[in-house]
């Protein structure tokens, strides 16, 4: 190594003058921006790249600024290290961070013509690199580059220091983890894998020698874009490679007479060509919400794309395909409708999978969006759609946690008229009047036949009984937000919420009906298991947040009731949703058909199927008069059962030959014989047009 003190000229300068003055010397030569640029570099790590994984451990996505993964340089093949080294600093380990002759030769050169020539040695190279990549605006990140013999004794003083307080192996390693080679090749691994689909330490001479050259200008040599010049400028490190002795003359002219060789892989950064595109979507939102990443948004979006962090989801891919299969065979992407299913494990809250028919994209008339229909609006920006009767079962969770005992008989008209006062928010507010009519029919039910028949004027009087705030608060302990703020004209606590008016997601209701999959314990959406950082150190694991929110006794009670659709003669099993496990479900179907619904579960696996009117900008119609992969929608069959129920079907039939065939809790009750009331008895007092 050459000496500092041998150091002659400008070098010496340089070298002699300290901080204070060093940035009175180049005040003239260079912008303010250039002297906020520290005089001492930071050991700040590099930017990596996140990865996210399925719960099996495959890739679902990557998220990243810069697509890196620092790897240490002993796992980087030693003909790469040499190849580099032959071309851009031959010298590196016999000189100092200054190489004089090269130094020299420039600024001989410098001083004929007044440009700036290239001399700087790998460390000096790595300075201007980590200036470049730890600048926090464009004005410095251009101040570190503005060609200037002041920003070049920045670079020196820098680079002297560096090489005082670090190693050539050290400076070597961080400088091929740090350059950029082109085509969104951030390092050296990123590099080896995206233009040959190796690892760095199985890099033949070859692919060496075509890496080592694209460090001068990675997008002029770029190998994707511009083969002919890549190749001209390989060849070129192939014969500089032969004449440093790295390998032999015979060795660089029979690989130059070869082809570049390239085998690309892609590292797609974000959600868009992810098999889970949507729910990959939903698992970035989550994590821009999640304290352990940061104290603020930006910070964690920071850590995201920089942060080199492993996020293991809790996304099932035998799930998730199933979906994205079921989904994609009944609605095309430029259908007026939109298809969505959302998939939760019962007692853990764990999201095994989101679908939807529109795919990811901002092509209209493709059919695409970035608004995630299968999730609340905090994590998709979609407002949701009315659930129809899924709600019902709040209903019965409420009544039987009020001693309504399931023998509970009502008759229920066609029609009804529920007359002001009869119902009464959670402020005790009274109500007021409400027509309700029925469309499967009507007679005297229990709450069985009421349920599984989903008789609307049977639950207008059984919510009346049990109470509209008991019913809403069931709901809300099972994760439904019920708007509220009367004072400003808002509420949605209104006699028809039985009937699900409020706006709802199919991950809202996938988990809101694992709650009685589960035995009664309402958890909290989770599409995460653990973050790892970037030395695989744990840095937040999940653990399942529930809460009991019904008995026991309670949810068997439910699951007894809604197992009906889902046996012969239920509104589902008729439309072919039955399944080879036990299993439960509701179906649902919105004012005007704006959406059906089919939510169904087993105890293993709580799935919502939504089926939904939409324009291309997902606003809200009917499903009427619509088409789904061409086949008109009529109002006979825009139904929960007969829409809906097959894309559930079609879903959770290949899911079910994986999932044990696990047995409901036995209820308290089994079904009652329907006892009509006897002629001397007094019926339901209300109004019925």
């Amino acid at each position: 190594m050459v000496k500092l003190s041998t150091i002659a000229g400008v070098g010496v300068a340089a070298i002699a003058i300290p901080p204070v003055a060093f940035v009175g010397y180049t005040a003239n030569d260079i912008s303010q921006d250039a002297l906020a640029l520290p005089l001492e570099l930071q050991d700040l790590p590099n930017a990596q790249t996140t990865v996210v994984l399925a719960s099996n451990g495959e890739r679902l996505a990557y998220f990243y600024q810069e697509n890196r993964q620092d790897i240490p340089l002993e796992d980087i093949a030693q003909v790469m290290q040499d190849s580099l080294l032959a071309i851009e600093d031959a010298r590196f380990y016999e000189h100092g961070p200054l190489d004089l002759k090269g130094t020299l030769r420039a600024a001989i050169n410098n001083a004929a013509d007044g440009s700036t020539q290239g001399g700087s040695t790998i460390t000096q190279q790595l300075v201007k690199l980590t200036l470049v990549s730890q600048a926090t605006t464009k004005e410095q990140q251009q101040a570190a580059i503005e060609k200037s013999k002041a920003r070049k004794l920045r670079e020196l003083k820098l680079a002297i220091q560096y090489e005082q307080e670090h190693s050539k192996k050290e400076i070597l390693e961080r400088y091929l983890n740090l350059a950029y080679f082109g085509d969104g090749a951030w390092g050296i691994n990123s590099a080896s894998y995206h233009y040959f689909s190796t690892s760095p330490d199985k890099l033949t001479p070859k692919q060496a020698a075509t890496l080592a050259g694209l460090v001068k200008n990675p997008d002029e040599f770029n190998p994707s874009a511009f083969p002919e010049k890549a190749l001209q400028r390989r060849n070129i490190v192939l014969s500089v490679m032969a004449r440093e002795g790295v390998i032999s003359t015979e060795e660089a002219q029979k690989l130059q007479a070869e082809d570049l060789g390239l085998k690309i892989t892609k590292f797609p950064n974000g959600c868009v060509e992810s098999v889970a595109a949507f729910s990959c979507d939903y698992i970035r939102q989550y994590l821009l919400d999640e304290p352990a990443l940061g104290a603020t948004v930006a910070e964690r979006k920071a850590a995201l794309e920089r942060g080199g962090l492993t996020v293991e989801s809790n996304i099932d891919l035998r799930m998730q395909k199933a979906a994205n299969k079921a989904v994609k065979a009944h609605v095309d992407p430029t259908d007026r409708v939109i298809g969505a299913l959302a998939m939760v494990e019962p007692g853990t809250g764990k999201v095994r999978g989101l679908a939807q028919s529109r795919t990811m994209g901002k092509d209209k008339k493709k059919g695409q969006t970035y608004l995630n229909f299968t999730v609340p609006t905090q994590y998709g920006q979609s407002n949701g759609f009315q659930a129809g009767s899924t709600f019902k079962m709040f209903t019965v969770a409420a009544a039987l946690k009020k001693g309504i005992p399931v023998s509970k008989t009502y008759r229920s008209p066609q029609r009804m008229t529920m007359r002001a006062g009869t119902y009464f928010d959670c402020e005790g507010r009274g109500t007021a009047r409400w027509e309700v009519g029925n469309s499967t029919g009507s007679g005297t039910f229990n709450m069985y036949r009421g349920l599984r028949q989903s008789v609307n004027t049977y639950f207008a009087q059984l919510e009346r009984d049990a109470g509209l705030c008991n019913t809403v608060k069931a709901a809300e302990a099972m994760g439904i937000h019920v708007p509220y703020d009367p004072e400003n004209g808002i509420t949605q606590q209104v006699p028809s919420f039985t009937l699900g008016v409020v706006d709802v997601s199919p991950l809202d209701m996938a988990a809101a009906y694992a709650a009685p999959a589960s035995g009664g314990m309402y958890c909290e959406p989770q599409p995460v298991n653990r973050i790892l950082d970037r030395t695989g150190e744990v840095l937040k694991q999940y653990e399942p947040e529930c809460t009991r929110v019904m008995t026991q006794e309670i949810a068997a009670q439910i699951n007894d009731i809604l197992k009906g659709l889902q046996q012969p003669g239920g509104f589902g099993y008729n439309n072919g949703t039955g399944l080879s496990i036990p299993s439960a479900a509701k179906t649902g179907t919105t004012n005007k058909n704006m959406a059906v619904w089919y939510v169904g579960y087993t105890p293993e696996l709580s799935t919502a199927s939504m089926l939904a009117g939409a324009t291309a900008d997902g606003e809200q119609r009917s499903l009427v008069g619509l088409t789904m992969k061409g086949r008109g929608i009529s109002f006979g069959i825009a139904g929960g059962s007969s829409l809906a129920g097959p894309m559930w079907k079609a879903a959770m039939g290949p899911i079910s030959e994986f999932l044990t065939p696990a047995q409901f809790d036995t209820p308290p009750q089994r079904e009652p014989v329907v006892q009509k009331p006897k002629k001397d008895e007094p019926e339901d007092d209300e109004d019925d047009d």
